[in-house]
């Protein structure tokens, strides 16, 4: 029976993909910079927003963001030209990745700020190092050591909010993930109905809500029924010149 194919809307995906029977994919600090390098320039290719993303020896994490239906291909340039690569380099043959790449739709922002910090932590839950800044191969070391940054994290969630304020990244990152919970908002994003979920939603009309405001009250109001029309933390604060924290907690107080 052929495989199904993948439904693609716009939005944040969560990917996954490992070495064949658990295998090393990376083996040395060479591979794990070619696979960086293919996936900025994958990226790029096909207009692919990287966020987060952690490498570890026999698989990894990307949080990346599509605006249209390059997901698939983007995945399959990017296992195809590393398994090449690796092939070639250590004498073999065959399959590398386990299979398909796996994926998740991410539904709301709980489920995106929990999954960066469980991607971003990876190396430490396995105890390969006591401190993530000193890991050298997630997004994480770039976001704090702010230097030689790949080009395909320029446009990341971290670095358009938190620029380099490095405490207001490491209080988000450093938080400690519930994995329980994670469970349970992955299985409650897997119960909607891919038709149930809204597209891109239209920023011209979130700025027309914002043209007559007059006060700030209102404004705050606002920011409030935006949210709750679907609209992102970061897409009203795009809006609004705000940082996103800001409007996080004029949200929070205005439900209260």
């Amino acid at each position: 029976m052929p495989r199904k194919p993948r439904i693609e809307i716009p939005g944040f995906y969560h990917v996954l993909n490992r070495g064949v029977e658990q295998r090393a994919v990376f083996l040395c600090r060479d591979d794990y910079e070619h696979f960086l390098k293919l996936m900025c320039e994958f990226a790029k290719e096909y207009d692919i927003v990287i966020h987060n993303f952690c490498l570890m020896s026999n698989h990894y994490h990307i949080l990346l963001e599509i605006s249209n239906s390059t997901l698939s291909v983007f995945m399959k340039n990017l296992g195809m030209y590393y398994s090449i690569y690796f092939n070639q380099k250590y004498n073999r043959s065959g399959h590398l990745w386990q299979g398909r790449f796996k994926s998740w739709y991410v539904t709301n922002e709980l489920y995106l700020y929990t999954l960066m910090r469980y991607i971003e932590q990876n190396p430490l839950k396995a105890n390969i190092v006591d401190n993530l800044q000193n890991y050298p191969y997630n997004s994480y070391y770039y976001f704090i050591h702010q230097k030689n940054m790949p080009d395909c994290l320029k446009d990341s969630k971290i670095v358009q909010d938190y620029g380099n304020d490095i405490s207001k990244i490491e209080a988000i990152l450093d938080e400690d993930v519930d994995l329980s919970e994670l469970k349970e908002i992955k299985k409650a994003s897997s119960l909607i109905e891919v038709s149930n979920i809204k597209k891109e939603l239209d920023i011209e009309v979130l700025e027309e809500m914002f043209k007559e405001i007059e006060n700030r009250v209102q404004r705050n109001e606002m920011i409030l029924k935006a949210h709750n029309m679907g609209y992102s933390q970061h897409q009203i604060a795009k809006i609004l010149k705000l940082s996103q924290p800001t409007v996080n907690r004029i949200i929070k107080r205005y439900k209260m």
